[in-house]
C-alpha cells in the first residue's frame, strides 16, 4: 500500500501506527514530567463534542501509589504495571460540564441546555474521554515511547482508590516507557479496507 496519499512522512506514519506496538515489558529508563507535559500539550487539540475535554490523568509515580494501583489490576497485568517506568490512570470527569462556560465561550449555555442530567453527562464523558485516551496513546508514541493500555482491572476499586468522589470513571490504565526485552506479542491481524469501508 502506497503512503504517497498521506501528507505525513513515512517515518512518522511508522512511528505512530505501522511500527508502533502495545508494550508488555519496559526498560528502567524514566519517563520525565517534561515528556508527559509535551504529550499532553500536543494531544489536547484533539476534537471532543462541545470541546468538553472530560479526560483526567493521574500519573502514578510513587512506590506507595503503585502498590495501591497494582492491587486493583487483573493478575495478568500486575507484573508489567509494577515495573513500567510510569503508569497513567485515564479517567472521565463526569462533571466536565462545569468547565464548559470557559471552554466553549461562544455557547456557554450548553452546560445547562445539554448536560444538566448526570446520565447524559456520563455517556458523553465516556465517549469523549475514550477519544482523548486514544489521542493520548498516539501522543505517547509521538514522544518515542511505547504505551501499554489496559482495561483489565477492578474499575470500582480504582475509582474509589484514586478518585473517591463519585465524579470520575476510569477508562484505561496505560503503562508508559521505552520497550524492554520481548516487549511485543505477535502482531494480530487487521481487517482490510474492503471489510470495513462501504461507499453509498
Amino acid at each position: 500500500m502506497t503512503t504517497d496519499a498521506l501528507v505525513l512522512d513515512a517515518a512518522a506514519q511508522d512511528l505512530l501506527f505501522r511500527e508502533a506496538r502495545t508494550a508488555n515489558t519496559f526498560t528502567d529508563e524514566p519517563v520525565t514530567e517534561e515528556q508527559v507535559q509535551a504529550i499532553y500539550d500536543l494531544v489536547k487539540y484533539g476534537p471532543t463534542a462541545f470541546n468538553q475535554q472530560p479526560l483526567r490523568v493521574v500519573l502514578v509515580r510513587s512506590a506507595e501509589a503503585r502498590e495501591r494501583l497494582v492491587q486493583h489490576m487483573a493478575d495478568g497485568n500486575k507484573a508489567k504495571t509494577s515495573t513500567a517506568p510510569l503508569v497513567a490512570i485515564l479517567a472521565a470527569d463526569n462533571e466536565f460540564h462545569e468547565e464548559l462556560p470557559t471552554q466553549l465561550p461562544h455557547f456557554p449555555q450548553a452546560k445547562d441546555m445539554f448536560f444538566s442530567e448526570r446520565p447524559v453527562r456520563e455517556q458523553s464523558a465516556t465517549l469523549n474521554g475514550a477519544l482523548q485516551a486514544a489521542y493520548f496513546i498516539i501522543g505517547v508514541r509521538a514522544a518515542g515511547l511505547a504505551a501499554g493500555p489496559m482495561t483489565g482491572y477492578d474499575a470500582a476499586g480504582l475509582n474509589k482508590e484514586f478518585f473517591g468522589d463519585g465524579e470520575h470513571s476510569v477508562l484505561a490504565v496505560v503503562n508508559i516507557g521505552k520497550p524492554g526485552e520481548d516487549a511485543w506479542f505477535p502482531r494480530s491481524p487487521r481487517l482490510a479496507y474492503d471489510e470495513v469501508v462501504t461507499t453509498v
